[in-house]
């Protein structure tokens, strides 16, 4: 597991160095994603804005995740995460998105979709991935694990 905060300090120098930004939606992790960037100084350079969009209406209102898709897959699948990086991106105009939605519990896990189960994707300038999680713990680690990946594979993307 890598240094959160110095992994976040070098996506934002990456990304100031290209004049690219970022953005975020986010669900399950309350703008822990967020909060981890802007704990960094610079990061105004780089962070064009994000939404935590915890309920499925807003998902749709603001980001434009189709009624259809919350219906037929649920807030935590890998159509709505990439639903919601097209959304967020079109809001923001950034260059690179990041969305998590997910069941950090201790409640609301099901047979199919338990707890600690978390979709994450990330949007490039070229493609985007969504990546299904399972995380253990309580909600905390869960949201904190949720967190991690992301901005892990963030840098995974930049190549850090």
């Amino acid at each position: 597991m890598k240094n959160i905060k110095e992994l976040t300090r070098k996506v934002i120098e990456i990304l100031t160095k290209k004049g690219q930004t970022i953005s975020f939606a986010e669900s399950c992790t309350g703008g822990r994603i967020s909060a981890a960037f802007t704990a960094i100084s610079g990061a105004s350079e780089v962070l064009h804005g994000a939404c935590v969009t915890y309920s499925n209406d807003i998902k749709h209102q603001w980001l434009g995740v189709t009624q259809e898709v919350l219906e037929d897959h649920g807030a935590v699948s890998e159509p709505c995460v990439a639903q919601m990086l097209e959304g967020i991106q079109k809001m923001t105009g950034s260059d690179y998105a990041i969305a998590v939605s997910g069941i950090a519990g201790p409640t609301g896990g099901t047979e199919i979709k338990p707890v600690g189960t978390v979709y994450i994707g990330v949007k490039t300038p070229f493609d985007q991935q969504v990546f299904h999680c399972r995380f253990d713990g309580p909600r905390e680690a869960v949201q904190e694990q949720s967190t991690q990946f992301a901005i892990e594979k963030m840098g995974e993307v930049l190549k850090i």
